[in-house]
């Protein structure tokens, strides 16, 4: 069978150049990789994508080729020798080692240290107007006897002679791409390349004690339930010299009697009595910062919504306060004395008896001020 046209297995032309060739090869492999690519010729058409790559990624190889074909590289001394070729960086991508090369990842390079997270439960008033809360978590810091070292002060960790200081270890295997080498994490160092032989009594070799640490954190007015504050370096240590992690307080805001709250505004549901309802009044209504003075005018219907401004929430960003919305319910009296019935009766012969369908209902109206 006559062998096919390197070039044309990779797709270009004979002018192309070195990173052209290279990027087409790239390209190739992802889409036929026999570790990807499950077709039954898969392999064969790899070996021959490979076999055209290594002649034409060698200059001199690539010269013999284009000059006298496959005949040339015969004269070479038969077919090309593939276990030279340097695919490392191709396949490294895309299947975490090398063929010859290794992976490129230290293991014992320094990492960042994990975050943290803690709950605090805060009173409805604490979430408006901000607090101190004393908070322990428990993480690891650097040990103070050793200072992260891992070994007995008097004495310092040695090179690990199994990986001799990368972290890593090289096993080499023959596949039909050539020496493949596969790296993996030294077992005897546990990828840090180094071993102590004396471990540091306090932290047993780790460079890391367990600690239970009492911060005093403080809490911005105007948080609200679910507020994430982040406190940054608080975290667990890092490793290999790595910066810590951080540390996340979630905020948990506990329901208040009769405050409720929207954004930055603060509901309240007030009961009034049917005379003040309809013959109007001024009342003390109870804020957050305490009573405040507010005009209910005669003929008000229950549904009313009073807005009192400023009587809200801090903006937790600094932005303006909120306003306390007063939603107003009039409360209609189940027992009566009888001069209060006899009133009534009275009353109720001057206003009739017609009724009439009310086109919203009592909800769509509260939805309607309070924007839904």
């Amino acid at each position: 069978m006559t062998a096919r046209d390197y070039y044309d297995i990779l797709g270009v032309g004979k002018n192309a150049s070195p990173d052209e060739i290279k990027s087409a090869f790239r390209n190739l492999a992802r889409k036929h990789h026999p570790d990807v690519n499950k077709a039954p010729d898969a392999e064969a058409v790899f070996k021959e994508m490979n076999e055209a790559y290594g002649v034409l990624s060698d200059p001199e190889k690539r010269a013999a080729y284009d000059r006298y074909g496959h005949a040339g590289l015969n004269g070479m001394g038969g077919m090309p020798d593939f276990t030279s070729v340097d695919f490392s960086d191709i396949f490294e991508e895309f299947f975490g080692f090398g063929m010859g090369g290794g992976s490129r990842r230290r293991p014992n390079a320094p990492r960042r240290g994990a975050d943290l997270s803690y709950t605090v439960s805060l009173t409805f008033e604490e979430s408006v107007f901000g607090v101190e809360k004393e908070i322990e978590i428990t993480r690891d810091e650097i040990c103070t006897t050793c200072r992260g070292s891992g070994a007995e002060p008097g004495t310092s960790p040695v090179r690990c002679s199994t990986c001799g200081g990368r972290g890593e270890v090289r096993t080499t295997r023959q596949t039909f791409l050539g020496a493949m080498v596969q790296v993996t994490t030294c077992p005897t160092c546990n990828g840090s390349g180094e071993v102590i032989s004396s471990p540091c009594q306090t932290c047993k070799g780790r460079g890391l004690e367990r600690k239970t640490v009492k911060k005093v954190i403080a809490i911005p007015a105007g948080v609200d339930n679910g507020t994430q504050i982040r406190l940054s370096g608080e975290g667990q240590a890092g490793v290999n010299g790595g910066p810590n992690g951080n540390l996340y307080i979630e905020i948990k805001v506990k329901k208040h009697e009769f405050f409720r709250r929207k954004n930055d505004d603060i509901l309240l549901d007030l009961n009034i009595n049917i005379a003040q309802a309809v013959l109007g009044s001024e009342i003390d209504v109870p804020t957050i910062n305490g009573p405040a003075k507010l005009t209910i005018p005669a003929g008000t219907q229950a549904g009313k919504v009073f807005r009192m401004k400023g009587k809200g929430v801090p903006n937790v960003r600094g932005g303006a306060k909120g306003d306390q919305m007063v939603i107003v319910n009039v409360d209609v009296p189940t027992k009566l004395t009888a001069e209060q019935r006899e009133l009534f009766e009275q009353l109720a012969k001057t206003l009739g008896t017609e009724v009439r369908p009310q086109e919203k209902s009592f909800l769509d109206l509260i939805k309607e001020v309070l924007g839904g």
